[in-house]
Order: structure tokens, then C-alpha cells, then sequence
């Protein structure tokens, strides 16, 4: 996956105006904040411009990834109808919006609500170099989640790599303020880990019991199978500008991002028959699979002895794909 070529262009020359050297320092810098346990829920992690445009070095790209993958799983079910207003809760520089004008160019209306004034203005420069009229008009609030705060309904509300930011005690009410705010259909996306699978699956149980229809990626609305000891993720690979390479120090061309999420709906959608939930093994003449079904989890061997044409759809099949509901992958 890559980058809209305007989001690359424009990303790589708010990365370019700023030393090499100290661009590295503050993402390494970020990096250490990232991965290591926080004092509280909600802590800020970017203290100054340089955090900003770390930021939009180290985190940009993959979460871009992250959520455009997602959408577009979300968008395999079909949606009632395509969403033509957007809400971004949480928006950081406008990534979710970004993405989702890649599955939704007919997205006409976007709001964002992002509380750092410099994450703001880091989105607005980069949306002012975009081609859609729906991203450089995108309406920007400096609104913190855990303040009051009202949009009106939208098609469409992402809150992206937001869940794992709140305090435990306002996780719910949060949920009732976006699934509120979700006119059609409301994609929330953490982190591949545990602890963001957790919170995924806490909203996940929270909005069934509101009455939303899953999208994706569960083909499901029963209680998740998996035990606690496991989360459910997937993994999109996203490739790297010389500009982000050299703001991490790396020599890899790409990144690759895991990432759990969940997408409901106010209204019945497509069903479908399974979701590959571990990255499948190719084996000679044989390809294993781990399913997610409605009966639980399954393991499926396809084998090209048994099942030629099986065995070649299976082969084609990743991690994270829909199996279609009059699919039989053995």
C-alpha cells in the first residue's frame, strides 16, 4: 500500500524543512513514549513542533495503513449507502480522513475534532495540497473527547488510535457519543495489541448491545471466541519515502502496521462466511487457514489433491480477507 501521491508529496516536504538530525532525535524521542507503559490514560505524548513532525513521520504512514485497510474491509460488506459525510473524532492531522477518500471519493463533508492546535494546523497545511474539495474544505474543531462536544449525525465516524488514549471510566461513554454521532456507520481502529484489542472488544459488546449490525471484521454478532489470552489483528504493509526512512534511521522501503478494529452499522448489511484471522501457510499443495465463522473458530486445510479451484482461491486469500458468505473453504 502507498500513500494518496498528494499526501506523500505534501508529507515529504513538511518532513524536508526540518534537520535531518534533530527530525531523527525527536522520533526516537517518540518512539521510547510509544512503547512504553504511560503514567495515565490520556497523557499527551507530543510536547512540541518537533514531536508534531515526528509524529508525522513515525506514526502517519502506518496508522494511514491501519485504517485504510479497514475501511476497505468495511466497505467488501457493503454499506447501505455510500457515506457522503465523515466525521473524524480524534483526527490527529486528518489521517482517517485521507484514507477514507480513497474508499469513499464521493465523501462531500468532513469534520474533525482534534484538541492540539499544532496537530490542526500540521492538517490543514497537508489538506490544502489535496485534490478533493472534501478534504481541503474539511471543517477543523479544537475539541477534546472528554469535553462536551456535538457534530450532528454524520454518514460516517472513525475514531482511529483513540480507545487506548481515554481514561477506562469514560471508554463507554465515549462509544455512545461516537455510535451517536454515526448516522450509517461508525469504524473504531487501535493499535494490534492486546491492550487495543481489548478496548475494541469492549466497544465491540457495548454497540451489539445498542443495536448496531457488525461490518466487519467479525461475520458475527455472537460473543468473541477467542479466549483471553488472545486478540484478534491483522497486519497491512505501507511503504516509506526516503524522507520517512531517514526520519527513523531505517533502511527498510516499508513498514508494517498491526492493528484490531471494529465497524458497525445502523442498518442490516451483507453477510459473510468466514474472516482469515491468521496470516495463512503455504504449504506445497496445501494452504492452511484460520477462520472466524458465525460457529466459532476453525481451522481449514485446502488441499490441491482434494480441491483444485478451492486450493487456488484459498491460495489468494491473506490475512484479513472475507470469505464470501456462499464461500466453502473446506
Amino acid at each position: 500500500m502507498d500513500l494518496p501521491a498528494t499526501l506523500r508529496t505534501a508529507l515529504d516536504a513538511e518532513l524536508a524543512a526540518i534537520p535531518v538530525r534533530q527530525l531523527r532525535r525527536a522520533t526516537a524521542t517518540l518512539i521510547t513514549r510509544y512503547r512504553a507503559d504511560r503514567p495515565e490514560a490520556g497523557a499527551p505524548l507530543l510536547a512540541d513542533d518537533a514531536d508534531i513532525a515526528a509524529y508525522a513521520a513515525y506514526r502517519m504512514p502506518a496508522t494511514f495503513a491501519a485504517i485504510a485497510a479497514a475501511l476497505e474491509q468495511a466497505a467488501e460488506t457493503s454499506l447501505a449507502e455510500t457515506p457522503r459525510s465523515l466525521l473524524d473524532a480524534g483526527a490527529g492531522p486528518g489521517t482517517a480522513m485521507w484514507a477514507a477518500l480513497e474508499i469513499w471519493p464521493e465523501l462531500e463533508r468532513v469534520t474533525l475534532l482534534e484538541r492540539d492546535a499544532r496537530m490542526i494546523a500540521l492538517g490543514r497545511r497537508l489538506a490544502a495540497r489535496a485534490g478533493a474539495a472534501a478534504l481541503r474544505d474539511a471543517r477543523w474543531e479544537q475539541t477534546d473527547l472528554l469535553d462536551p462536544w456535538d457534530t450532528g449525525h454524520h454518514d460516517l465516524v472513525i475514531a482511529a488510535y483513540v480507545l487506548n488514549e481515554l481514561p477506562e471510566t469514560r471508554l463507554a461513554e465515549i462509544v455512545a457519543r461516537l455510535w451517536t454521532a454515526a448516522g450509517g456507520a461508525l469504524v473504531l481502529v487501535e493499535p494490534g495489541t492486546p491492550a487495543g484489542f481489548a478496548r475494541i472488544r469492549q466497544a465491540r459488546h457495548q454497540l451489539l448491545a445498542d443495536g448496531a449490525t457488525m461490518l466487519a471484521p467479525c461475520p458475527h454478532e455472537r460473543a468473541c471466541p477467542l479466549p483471553d489470552y488472545d486478540w484478534c489483528h491483522f497486519g497491512q504493509r505501507i511503504n516509506r519515502s526516503r524522507v520517512q526512512r531517514a526520519a527513523k534511521g531505517g533502511t527498510l522501503s516499508y513498514e508494517d502496521e498491526k492493528y484490531s478494529y471494529v465497524a458497525v452499522a445502523r442498518h442490516p448489511v451483507g453477510q459473510i462466511a468466514a474472516r482469515v484471522i491468521r496470516r495463512p501457510r503455504i504449504l506445497p499443495g496445501r494452504v492452511e487457514l484460520e477462520l472466524c465463522t458465525p460457529e466459532g473458530l476453525r481451522s481449514a486445510s485446502v488441499t490441491r489433491a482434494r480441491d483444485r479451484p478451492a486450493y487456488r482461491v484459498a491460495r489468494g486469500l491473506g490475512w484479513g480477507a472475507a470469505l464470501p458468505a456462499d464461500d466453502d473453504a473446506g
